[in-house]
């Protein structure tokens, strides 16, 4: 999934603060602040986690982990998309 870590990097590649992260995601300012509270990856409901992964995915964010293609060290990140999403 992404931990909280990704979650910040994300929110800080996009320059958002938490109260528009929740507002884009259609989740809470609190769930977005446990989130990234989380030590480590993040867990929770299926449903928030899936509205803010897609969030993330519109707004151009490619969250990246262990073995994915785009990921030649080996290791968790998030990157933003280039082709104009």
């Amino acid at each position: 999934m992404i931990s909280a870590g990704q979650l910040k990097a994300a929110r800080a590649l996009l320059d958002l603060d938490q109260r528009k992260l929740a507002e884009i995601s259609g989740l809470s300012l609190p769930t977005i602040q446990r989130m990234e509270g989380s030590d480590g990856m993040i867990r929770g409901n299926v449903d928030s986690l899936m509205k803010l992964l897609d969030a993330l995915d519109r707004s151009g964010i490619i969250v990246i982990r262990p073995g994915d293609a785009c990921d030649a060290s080996g290791g968790r990140g998030v990157r933003l998309r280039n082709d104009g999403a």
